[in-house]
C-alpha cells in the first residue's frame, strides 16, 4: 500500500515522522515538479496521500469527489479513496482547531486578523467564522482587493487574534517577522502555523507579552491523524495526538546549556547528547573555526567586541537547526539575540556549580577567584531569566548526565 505527501520541496517535513508513529503503514515523501504532480494523481497507483504546497488547489480537477469543506475553502489536503471513487478532503481545518483550543485560543465573539491569501488562509478565515468569530480581516503585501493593506493595520487597534499563515519567518528564512504585536494591545492569541522553528520571532514576542500562542506542530499533527482516519476509513488516532507531539518536539529539539565558564557544560553536553543521540555543539569550537585562531588570541588580538560578535553569528547559526545539544560559552546570554536564536528550537538549561568548582584556566575573562565572583554577580539574573530549567552539576559528568536527562524527561 502506498502512502504519502505530495509537494514541492519536502525536505524538511516531519510527516514521514508522524503517520509511522502510528504503525499502521509506511509513508513516503514524493518531492514533484508540476508535470510529476500531475502525472502521479492521474495515475493512482497509491491508497491515501497528504498534499501540501503549491499544490493544494491544483489537486482538486483530479478528484472524483470533493466535501463540502474543501470546495468551500478551496483547498485539498488529503486525498482517499471510497468505493472507487478518488475524493478530496481538508483535515487542516481540524489540525487548526486543535491546535487553537490546545492553546486556549477561543474566536467567539472575536476580531481576527490573518496574514497572508493562500490556501491555509482560506482554512483559517473558514474556521474563525465557523466558531463565532465577530470580524475577520485579511492582510497581504501584495494589497489585494478586499485585503487591509499592512500599513493601515495600526489602525486596527482592537484586533484580538492573530494568525500567520505565510511563509514569512520558516527556515532558513529564520527571524522575519511581518507585524509588531506591540501595535496591537487587545491581542489575546497568536497563531503561527510555521513549525519549523518552533518558535518564530512572531512566537517569541508573544510569550514576551504574554499572549496565548501556538505554533503549526500541533497542527501539523492532528491533520495528520484525521488523515490516516480518511485513509484506513476507522480508527480514533485523534486520541493519539498529544503523544505524537511530545514525542516529536523531543526528538526535533535543541538542549542548550547555559552558565559560568568552566561549570562542565561541555563535558555534561557531550554525555547527553550520546544519550539522546543528538550532535553534540561546543559554541566555544566553532568560534575558533570560524575565526581560525583560539579564544585566547581573539580576545588579544581583536578584543571582546570580536569576540562577541562571532558568538551571535555562530548562535544564529546554531538555533536554526534541530536535534543539537549545544554547549554555549558562559557569557552568551550577555546578548538577548543570542538567547533568541538559541531559543528558537531549543530548551534552555541553565548548569549551576559552586564558584569554588568552577575551572579557570585558558578563560580569558576568569583571571582569578575576585573576577569570577563579579562575573557571577552580573550574569545570575541573566541565567535564571533564560533557563527553562536549572540543574545542578556536582558529580561526576556520567552521573550528572543521567539526573539531567531524567529531568527533561519529566519537565517540558
Amino acid at each position: 500500500m502506498t502512502y504519502g505527501l505530495i509537494g514541492e520541496k519536502l525536505g524538511h517535513s516531519y510527516s514521514k515522522m508522524i503517520h509511522e508513529s502510528l504503525g499502521k503503514y509506511e509513508y513516503q515523501l514524493f518531492s514533484l515538479d508540476k508535470a510529476e504532480f500531475e502525472a502521479f494523481v492521474a495515475e493512482r497507483n497509491y491508497h491515501g496521500l497528504n498534499i501540501t504546497i503549491p499544490y493544494k488547489k491544483a489537486v482538486i480537477p483530479f478528484c472524483d469527489r470533493v466535501s463540502d469543506l474543501a470546495k468551500e475553502i478551496g483547498a485539498v489536503n488529503t486525498l482517499y479513496f471510497r468505493d472507487g471513487k478518488l475524493w478530496g478532503t481538508n483535515t487542516d481545518y481540524q489540525g487548526f482547531l486543535y491546535a487553537a483550543q490546545a492553546a486556549g485560543i477561543s474566536f467567539e465573539n472575536k476580531k481576527v486578523l490573518i496574514l497572508g491569501n493562500g490556501g491555509t488562509s482560506l482554512m483559517a478565515r473558514r474556521a474563525a467564522k465557523d466558531h463565532g468569530a465577530r470580524q475577520v480581516l485579511i492582510t497581504t503585501r501584495r494589497g489585494e482587493t478586499g485585503c487591509v493593506p499592512y500599513e493601515e493595520l495600526p489602525q486596527h487597534k482592537d484586533i484580538e487574534i492573530i494568525i500567520n499563515t505565510t511563509p514569512v519567518g520558516t527556515y532558513p528564512n529564520n527571524g522575519g517577522k511581518l507585524i509588531e504585536l506591540t501595535d496591537f494591545p487587545a491581542c489575546r492569541g497568536v497563531i503561527d502555523v510555521i513549525y519549523n522553528p518552533f518558535a518564530t520571532a512572531l512566537l517569541q514576542q508573544a510569550k514576551e507579552l504574554g499572549i496565548a500562542h501556538t505554533n503549526g506542530l500541533p497542527m501539523l499533527v492532528a491533520q495528520a491523524t484525521a488523515a490516516a482516519e480518511y485513509f484506513l476509513g476507522e480508527g480514533d488516532f485523534q486520541q493519539q495526538n498529544e503523544a505524537i507531539i511530545q514525542k516529536l518536539r523531543r526528538q526535533i529539539e535543541n538542549i542548550v546549556l547555559i552558565g559560568m565558564p568552566g561549570c562542565g557544560k561541555t563535558s555534561l553536553g557531550k554525555q547527553l547528547a550520546e544519550k539522546l543521540g543528538k550532535q553534540f555543539v561546543d559554541m566555544d569550537v566553532e568560534i575558533e573555526k570560524t575565526a581560525g585562531k583560539s579564544i585566547p588570541e581573539i580576545f588579544a588580538e581583536s578584543g571582546e567586541t570580536r569576540f562577541r560578535n562571532l558568538e551571535t553569528e555562530i548562535a544564529q547559526k546554531l538555533g536554526k537547526e534541530k536535534e543539537q545539544v549545544i554547549a554555549t560559552g558562559g557569557g552568551a546570554v550577555l546578548r538577548p539575540e543570542n538567547m533568541k536564536a538559541l531559543g528558537q528550537n531549543g530548551r534552555i538549561v541553565f548548569i549551576r556549580r559552586p564558584l569554588g568548582k568552577l575551572a579557570m584556566d585558558g578563560r580569558p575573562l576568569s583571571k582569578d577567584l575576585e573576577a569570577l565572583k563579579n562575573m557571577y554577580a552580573d550574569r545570575l539574573p541573566l541565567y535564571e531569566r533564560y533557563g527553562r530549567l536549572a540543574f545542578d552539576s556536582e558529580e561526576g559528568i556520567e552521573k550528572s548526565a543521567a539526573k539531567l536527562l531524567s529531568l527533561l524527561e519529566t519537565h517540558d
